[in-house]
């Protein structure tokens, strides 16, 4: 059943309303600069708008009524075209300005070539964001979007309170979060008799405690393909609950504003480790052959910046797996500030 009828003020209709305006508006005002094509980073904003609007619209999916043209659907192919385009700008930048100054002047030539042919996909990828962003189906999303923004459809539990409903909102969100088999990419288990060490997790079984245990020696971590994956993975939940947890910063206090940074620095950690296996992999499709033999430098140096990512991930992941941090995490949602 669903209402045309204003919420309460301070009800969650207010604020899903709140975020939605936010974020579309946010998307809007960069959509010219992003067609003109001259600077990366109102690309860059635009998709955060995409982004963050999308996950606004899969949380509050219980709270609004959205037309169909501007559901989470429509929203995600949009943000998924744009974010194919960033991403060729994240690694030109990376390889251009981060990498290649550093490598002696053999290596430079060799990777002038990639960049070229990185430069060739990227022009087809923004023909892609043209094509989009002028298709019917984008101006009709933007129509309808604003359509409801001027008069807002919301479901019958629009009217609660916002600081009576918010657990229910995030610890779900938190709770598949931590489910996540991601935090376990290259952990150590062992079975003890008993242990005090209350930095891991720890799971009794038959009167002996499961440890986990993670491994320190960053270079003895051999990180498969199915376990980058996982990070992968681990990383969309990650950025799923930091937009999440954004919106609702102004009812939670500073414990709350620590925990979403953690959010926010794991997201980037994460991001470091699959860009510098991205780049691998993008640089083995062109050689089509180990490139240890073409690029040794800069072999040499993805591998420091990924050591450097797992170092820092690790420091969370450890924090993470710590079970009173997480049962500290759950109880700072239940009290959101009056």
């Amino acid at each position: 059943m669903t209402t045309q009828v204003s919420p309460k003020i301070n009800s969650l209709g207010d604020w899903a309303s709140l975020a939605f305006k936010k974020y579309f508006y946010k998307t809007l005002k960069h959509e010219a600069e992003v067609l003109k094509d001259q600077d990366p980073e109102q690309l860059h904003q635009m998709r955060i708008g995409m982004r963050r609007l999308r996950f606004a619209a899969k949380g509050f999916r219980p709270v609004v009524a959205l037309p169909k043209a501007a559901k989470n659907q429509r929203i995600g192919k949009i943000a998924h075209c744009l974010g194919g385009l960033r991403d060729l700008d994240v690694l030109l930048e990376a390889l251009e300005n981060q990498y290649k100054p550093n490598l002696p002047t053999s290596e430079q030539v060799e990777l002038d070539k990639a960049l070229q042919k990185l430069l060739k996909q990227r022009h087809q990828a923004f023909k892609k964001v043209q094509k989009i962003l002028g298709h019917q189906s984008y101006l009709m999303y933007k129509q309808k979007f604003q359509e409801w923004l001027d008069n807002p459809i919301y479901k019958d539990v629009s009217q609660l309170p916002i600081q009576g409903v918010l657990p229910d909102l995030l610890l779900p969100e938190i709770s598949q979060l931590f489910l996540h088999s991601g935090w376990l990419v290259g952990v150590e288990k062992e079975n003890l008799e008993t242990s005090d060490n209350h930095n891991f997790l720890l799971q009794k079984t038959n009167s002996k405690y499961q440890v986990i245990k993670i491994n320190n020696d960053i270079s003895a971590i051999n990180i498969s393909d199915a376990e980058e994956e996982r990070l992968h993975s681990l990383r969309k939940e990650v950025k799923r609950v930091r937009y999440q947890m954004s919106l609702f910063t102004e009812f939670y206090g500073s414990t709350y504003e620590a925990y979403l940074k953690d959010m926010k620095e794991l997201q980037e950690y994460l991001g470091d480790i699959q860009d510098s296996a991205i780049i691998r992999k993008f640089l083995e499709n062109i050689w089509h052959t180990n490139i240890e033999k073409v690029l040794p430098n800069l072999v040499m140096q993805l591998k420091h910046s990924r050591e450097k990512a797992l170092r820092k991930w690790q420091v969370l992941q450890r924090r993470y797996l710590n079970i009173q941090v997480r049962q500290n995490f759950r109880s700072e949602l239940l009290r959101p500030l009056k």
